[in-house]
């Protein structure tokens, strides 16, 4: 009788028991801090399964025990809302938070930043030299068509759709800014407008004076009267492959080329770089001045003028400041 009662009676209590205590254990295991004591960073590639999933986990360190892990998945429903991606696991994460990490794909975001006033070609080489992005480089975009910026991206996007994005960036900033533009702008295009602004930036490193340097050049345009901007003379001689390394020359100045604009009229046939946004904005909504010229103060930054006659002693004054320096220097 005690037998068929222990069949009966004991033997599903303590299966029971057994199993409840499991659960208790394996639930307290999946929520408790993980084993990690630093961040864990686990790469899961496209098509992977929980079983995979659950083995690199515990691989890194990140997890202690697969078999929970996967349960833990299965309990919530989760076997087909794990995302791939390459993922940083924070320390002590638990299993259940991993999960909640995973779903929601949070991969690592890397970013890759394009300073303002480079060429295509010279942005090409810094996507061509990331060590995150994949794939061959796409063919070298028009002088002008790429948004200086820092751009997220995840393990496994290729150099061709970083570069797209780059492009898309543009146009969409291009379009908004035209849309809004100030009325009577000697630009009519808004190929002009990425023209003028390229020669905005390279003029200035100063974001406080990319708006005066738009209104000399627009004030210029609307004379209308030469630009007589360096930086168009050393696209012209170096093609967009970076600086010319040295002053220019006389020659160089008098000769006649499309983007010497000491000879042209007008705006030069092409972008002599990849304009910011900030550049862009100033051309296209420029503060009212009366400046047509500015010469370097000897700072870094630059002096305005309304007349030549202003000019000519703002000029006067720099090299004097330039005499002096190489006299300190050569002391």
């Amino acid at each position: 009788m005690k037998l068929v009662l222990w069949h009966l009676i004991g033997l599903p209590l303590f299966v029971g028991l057994l199993a409840g205590g499991f659960f208790l254990y394996g639930k307290w295991k999946y929520e408790t801090p993980g084993p990690a004591e630093k961040p864990v960073v686990v790469m899961l590639p496209k098509g992977i399964g929980v079983r995979d999933i659950a083995g690199r986990l515990e691989g890194a360190g990140a997890i202690s025990d697969e078999m929970i892990f996967r349960l833990g998945v299965r309990l919530e429903g989760a076997d087909a809302a794990l995302k791939a991606g390459e993922y940083e696991i924070p320390a002590q994460a638990s299993m259940a938070s991993i999960v909640g990490i995973l779903r929601a794909g949070k991969s690592i975001q890397h970013r890759i930043t394009l300073p303002e006033g480079l060429t295509s070609e010279q942005i090409m080489a810094i996507v061509a030299k990331d060590p995150v992005l994949k794939g061959k480089l796409p063919e070298t975009p028009p002088e002008g068509s790429l948004l200086p910026e820092t751009y997220s991206f995840t393990r496994g996007t290729t150099r061709a759709e970083i570069v797209a994005r780059m492009r898309e960036a543009h146009d969409k900033l291009i379009d908004k800014l035209w849309a809004g533009r100030a009325k009577d702008l000697p630009v009519k295009t808004k190929e002009e407008a990425v023209i003028l602004a390229s020669i905005v930036e390279k003029e200035t490193g100063l974001p406080e004076e990319r708006p005066l340097v738009a209104s000399v050049f627009t004030n210029r345009l609307k004379m209308p009267m030469r630009l007589q901007s360096d930086p168009t003379i050393i696209y012209g001689l170096v093609g967009g492959k970076g600086p010319l390394g040295r002053p220019l020359r006389r020659s160089e100045i008098a000769k006649a080329t499309p983007y010497n604009t000491y000879v042209i009229d007008g705006l030069p046939p092409t972008p002599i770089c990849n304009p910011g946004e900030a550049s862009l904005r100033a051309v296209l909504d420029p503060p009212e001045t009366k400046h047509l010229y500015f010469v370097a103060d000897g700072t870094g930054g630059h002096v305005f003028s309304d007349t030549l006659a202003q000019h000519r002693r703002n000029v006067a004054k720099w090299r004097k400041v330039e005499r002096e320096r190489r006299r300190k220097q050569g002391n």
